[in-house]
C-alpha cells in the first residue's frame, strides 16, 4: 500500500477496513440466528432496491404475509402463524439483508475513494477488488439459497446454505488477513504456499470443511436426531444407515461426519501444539492456547446443542465460537509466517 496523503486518510482507511470486518462478522451472526429461527424464507422476493424500508403500514405487512402464505413452509409447517408471529421472522431476515446491503455500499464507496485518489498499491487494489467481488457473489448466492426453499421444499438447500456460509467465512478471512498485514506493517501473501507450519494450514483447511458440515447439519436439522454423546444412541456409526444409502442428504450421516471431524480437529490441535512447543515458537504460545481454549469450548457447546434439542442459545454460541476459531487459527498461521 502506498503512503497515505494525510493522517486523516490513513485513519479513515483503517476505520473503513475494520468496520467492514465487523459488519461481515455481524452478518454471519445474524444469518445464523435467521437460520435457527427459521426466518430465512419470510421475504419471498429478491427486492434489491424495493425492500430498503421495512413495511410501514398494516397493508404492507399483510402484503408480505400473503406472499409468505403461498410457499410450502407456511402451508406445511406454519399454517397457524399469525401476523405478529410473522413480523418476528420477517425482521430477522430483513436485518440480515439490510446489513448485507450496507456492507456492499459501504465497502464500494470507500474503495472507490481510495482508488480514485491513488492511495492503493496495485497489489492492495487487486486484493480489495477480489473482496468486493466476493461480497457481490455472496449476495447472489444468498438469493439463490432463499429461492431453493420457495417452491418444492419447506427449507432451503443445505448445499446452497453451506456455500453461502463458506463464502462469508472466506470474505472474513481475507479482510482479517489484510488487517493483520496493516497492523504489522507487513505484506505476507495469503495465497502463497509456505513450507513453514504446514500443519497449521492443514488445521485451517479441516476447519473450513467442518464449517461446511456444520451448515449441512443446520440445513438438514441433523442436530435434532441422535441427541446422545459420545455414542449415537449406543453406536459409533448411525444404526439407521446402510452402505447403500450413505450420502450428504442423510441427516444421520451428516451428523456422524460433523462429529468425526470434530475429533479429527481436536487431535490435529494437539499435534500443532506439540510442533509449536518442540520448535520453541514462543511467539505462537498465546495464539495456540487461545485456539485450544476455543476448540474445547466449541466441542462442549456442540455436545450441549445435542443434549438441549438444539437450544437456540447453545446453538448460537456454537456458531459464534466457530467464527473465533477460524480467526484464531488464521492469526496463528499468520504469526507462524511473520518471521519466516
Amino acid at each position: 500500500m502506498n503512503t497515505f496523503k494525510s493522517k486523516f486518510d490513513e485513519h479513515l482507511f483503517k476505520f473503513w477496513i475494520n468496520l467492514s470486518f465487523l459488519i461481515v462478522i455481524s452478518i454471519i451472526l445474524i444469518g445464523g440466528l435467521t437460520r435457527l429461527t427459521e426466518s430465512g424464507l419470510s421475504i419471498t422476493e429478491w427486492e434489491l432496491f424495493k425492500g430498503i424500508l421495512p413495511p410501514l403500514s398494516l397493508n404492507e405487512w399483510n402484503e408480505y404475509f400473503d406472499k409468505y402464505k403461498t410457499i410450502p413452509q407456511f402451508q406445511l409447517l406454519n399454517s397457524n402463524m399469525n401476523l405478529e408471529e410473522f413480523k418476528i421472522i420477517f425482521l430477522w431476515e430483513y436485518a440480515h439483508r439490510m446489513l448485507a446491503r450496507f456492507l456492499g455500499l459501504f465497502f464500494l464507496i470507500f474503495f472507490i475513494y481510495f482508488k480514485v485518489t491513488k492511495q492503493l498499491s496495485r497489489t492492495s487494489s487487486n486484493y480489495l477488488s477480489l473482496i468486493f467481488l466476493l461480497i457481490i457473489v455472496q449476495g447472489i448466492i444468498g438469493w439463490l439459497m432463499v429461492k431453493s426453499g420457495l417452491n418444492n421444499s419447506v427449507t432451503v438447500s443445505h448445499y446452497r446454505l453451506a456455500l453461502h456460509l463458506l463464502s462469508a467465512f472466506i470474505i472474513t478471512t481475507l479482510i482479517f488477513w489484510f488487517i493483520l498485514n496493516i497492523n504489522n506493517k507487513t505484506n505476507i501473501n495469503l495465497f502463497k504456499s509456505y513450507s513453514n507450519h504446514s500443519e497449521v494450514r492443514l488445521l485451517i483447511l479441516i476447519l473450513f470443511i467442518q464449517i461446511i458440515l456444520g451448515a449441512f447439519v443446520s440445513g438438514l436439522d441433523a442436530g435434532k436426531i441422535y441427541q446422545t454423546w459420545p455414542t449415537m444412541n449406543g453406536y459409533f456409526f448411525p444404526d439407521d444407515l446402510s452402505l447403500n444409502n450413505i450420502n450428504l442428504d442423510q441427516p444421520s450421516f451428516v451428523q456422524f461426519l460433523h462429529r468425526t471431524f470434530a475429533y479429527l480437529i481436536m487431535m490435529l490441535t494437539f499435534y500443532v501444539g506439540y510442533k509449536i512447543f518442540i520448535k520453541k515458537k514462543k511467539k505462537l504460545y498465546y495464539n495456540y492456547f487461545s485456539f485450544l481454549f476455543l476448540i474445547t469450548a466449541q466441542v462442549t457447546f456442540g455436545i450441549l446443542v445435542l443434549f438441549t434439542n438444539v437450544n437456540i442459545y447453545m446453538a448460537s454460541t456454537h456458531q459464534i465460537l466457530g467464527i473465533f476459531l477460524i480467526l484464531t487459527s488464521i492469526r496463528m498461521y499468520y504469526y507462524s509466517l511473520k518471521d519466516y
